[in-house]
């Protein structure tokens, strides 16, 4: 609303509500439905939790999204909000009240878009009905008779007052709602605890889930029938620091293998699986073939970091149908140094149509790999971002994949490894060598077409652990600073 604009009786009446919340309770129950939005998005900004409360007990749409105005959790107006609930619940039925859901998630939502317009009168309750966005996408839990509550959890050992708030009023409440969590963050928590909170919220309504502990493989067989029962997941990460188990004999080792078996059989569950994301993840050496076999849905995006591959996980690559729509491939940190990247080649030339992003950083690759992969590189036309980065590349295969690259006209970033001849015979990086050889590949490249973004790295420095970078936002390492 401009300066000039003129206030509307709505403008005013919501403007006398503000000034007096004594007054705006008791006359609540006559209260335009059309101010409501308003009205709670003024009292949410003003911490009047009394009226926030009565504001949520009587809310006139089937949907509340709270947490879009949650910039930052906040136990005093997360209480007001669910003392609201409290209040629904306790009674069968408010006079106004049609709240279907609760949605918790710190995320834009299109119903505050639609109502802002009825904030200085734009929006006409006729032009608000024909706009019904939030009424269909909630349409499917009208049949339901528990209000449902949508949330989004990261459970860290440290939790704020507002999550253990929250988490304890669900548990105590788990009977009288249907509680949803779409996107879970597990961070080094015991796993009898997040068994204990799949139990409040259903584990069939997440959609992202990572898990970042450090569970052994047992306490991961444990978990597994639960993460089985996540059949819409369409996000995955799991990054355990992998606690050995000492083998005693055969037993224990027979036991662990069983629990391997048992954990990869889960991904045959996900129905919906799109990205896929695993940080050493060691326990499965020699069983990522089993992994693949088992996607039920091609993957958009894969990602294998900081994983000891063998020469049979490396050979699933090229036969895994699921992986034959990539998008984005990442294996940072997975050394290729000795193994036959002709399956990775075969990958990448199935993938050659759709592959954006491409990341092999510190994979460790020779002259002759990269030679070998170079006919199915320069087929990726799709690329918009690669990243060589801590491999060992001498300059003429440097030179020659360059040289081919004309077809990369959609290329935004480029990281590629320092040649070889950077270093001395101690391997250490000689700084006028290095600017001299990588203004040589700049020029090499700028011949065949205009980079946007291009960078060459050498390796990190053992003394200070930073490398020299030319290029796009380019630095020597402190050594040389």
């Amino acid at each position: 609303m401009s300066v000039q604009t003129p206030s509307t009786l709505q403008n005013l009446t919501l403007k006398a509500l503000l000034r007096d919340e004594a007054l705006a309770l008791s006359c609540l129950e006559e209260v335009p439905f059309l101010l409501f939005p308003a009205l709670f998005k003024e009292a949410f900004a003003g911490r009047l939790k009394k009226l926030m409360k009565a504001i949520v007990a009587a809310w006139t749409f089937p949907c509340l999204p709270v947490g879009a105005l949650m910039k930052s959790p906040n136990l005093e107006t997360l209480q007001a909000v669910l003392d609201g609930i409290d209040m629904q619940l306790t009674r069968k039925s408010h006079p106004r009240g049609k709240l279907q859901v609760l949605d918790l998630r710190n995320v834009h939502h299109a119903f505050w878009d639609i109502w802002a317009g009825a904030e200085d009168g734009s929006c006409s309750s006729e032009s608000l009905n024909e706009k019904p966005t939030v009424v269909k996408v909630l349409r499917r839990y009208a049949r339901r008779k528990q209000l449902k509550v949508v949330a989004d959890l990261c459970l860290r050992p440290r939790r704020d007052e507002a999550q253990a708030y929250f988490l304890k009023w669900a548990q105590q409440r788990k009977d009288s709602l249907h509680l949803c969590c779409i996107n879970m963050k597990i961070w080094a928590m015991p796993v009898d605890f997040v068994l204990e909170i799949l139990n409040v919220f259903h584990p069939e309504h997440i959609e992202e889930f990572e898990l970042n502990t450090e569970w052994n493989v047992f306490n991961l067989a444990r978990f597994a029938p639960c993460l089985g029962q996540m059949r819409n997941l369409r996000k995955l990460l799991l990054a355990p620091l992998y606690k050995n188990v000492f083998k005693i004999a055969n037993r224990t080792g027979d036991r662990e293998d069983k629990c391997v078996k048992e954990f990869v059989s889960i991904f045959s569950k996900f129905n919906c699986l799109q990205h896929l994301s695993m940080q050493g993840v060691h326990f499965l050496t020699d069983h990522m073939s089993q992994v693949f076999r088992c996607l039920m849905t091609p993957l958009e995006s894969l990602s294998i970091t900081h994983y000891q591959i063998s020469q049979s996980d490396l050979d699933s690559f090229s036969c895994c149908q699921s992986l034959f729509q990539l998008k984005h491939l990442e294996m940072k940190g997975m050394v290729l140094q000795v193994l036959d990247v002709m399956p990775l080649r075969g990958l990448l030339e199935k993938v050659a149509k759709t592959l954006e992003t491409l990341n092999l950083q510190g994979c460790k690759l020779k002259d002759s790999q990269l030679n070998a992969l170079l006919p199915s590189f320069i087929r990726c036309s799709q690329l918009t971002k690669i990243n060589l980065y801590n491999n060992d590349f001498s300059m003429p295969i440097l030179k020659d994949l360059l040289q081919q690259t004309a077809n990369w006209n959609k290329m935004n970033v480029e990281q590629y490894p320092a040649p070889l001849e950077c270093y001395n015979e101690l391997g250490h990086v000689s700084v006028e060598r290095f600017a001299q050889l990588c203004q040589e590949l700049m020029d090499t490249l700028r011949a065949i077409r205009q980079p946007k973004s291009l960078s060459f790295a050498t390796r990190i420095c053992h003394k200070c652990g930073e490398p020299c970078v030319y290029g796009q936002g380019g630095r020597l390492c402190f050594c040389w600073r």
